[in-house]
């Protein structure tokens, strides 16, 4: 039973899957992630300011996610300093618990300083138990603040997830080769 309910979980990640990025470079890569800024903006105009004034972030346009008791999430995408693209993320995620679904969305991690960016440059980066990401939705306000240095957003592509479930998210950080 467990094997089929394995089965099941990566069923339903796979169609999301394919929808993320590949994990090596690609050189659509950069414009993806600049659409996905561009959408953040036009979702809410405070994103304007985070991207101006946050020492860095990370741009994945899209993670996708699925579970049946056992969950899991993946995505890749670009890491900026100071504006500028310097590596790629790949994100991993487990989870367990009740659950059910699948879905793929866009999320943003900003870095409040250069001492938050290298923490996550060095792959030391951990979600403190009390950050999570913030949801935003057509209309709604929005919790603008960052959390150890760090804030989290998101947005749904497709899909729906029903979730009460534990796990973790680990992020990796690989710099662009000089050319």
């Amino acid at each position: 039973m467990r094997i089929l309910s394995v089965a099941f979980v990566f069923s339903l990640i796979l169609p999301f899957t394919l929808d993320a990025q590949s994990a090596g470079f690609n050189p659509r890569a950069i414009e993806d992630a600049e659409e996905t800024k561009e959408l953040f903006i036009e979702k809410h105009s405070k994103f304007q300011d985070y991207f101006d004034e946050a020492y860095g972030y990370v741009i994945f346009p899209a993670i996708g996610k699925g579970a049946s008791g056992i969950g899991g999430a993946f995505g890749n995408g670009t890491v900026f300093e100071q504006g500028k693209a310097i590596g790629k993320a790949k994100l991993t995620q487990i989870t367990i618990g009740f659950q059910f679904g699948g879905q793929s969305y866009r999320q943003v991690i900003f870095f409040e300083t250069q001492d938050d960016l290298e923490r996550f440059k060095e792959n030391r980066f951990e979600f403190a138990a009390q950050a999570s990401a913030v949801a935003i939705e057509e209309g709604a306000a929005a919790n603008f603040e960052y959390t150890d240095g760090v804030a989290v957003f998101t947005i749904v592509k497709a899909g729906l997830m029903y979730e009460a479930s534990l796990g973790g998210q680990k992020l990796k950080f690989k710099p662009f080769r000089s050319q």
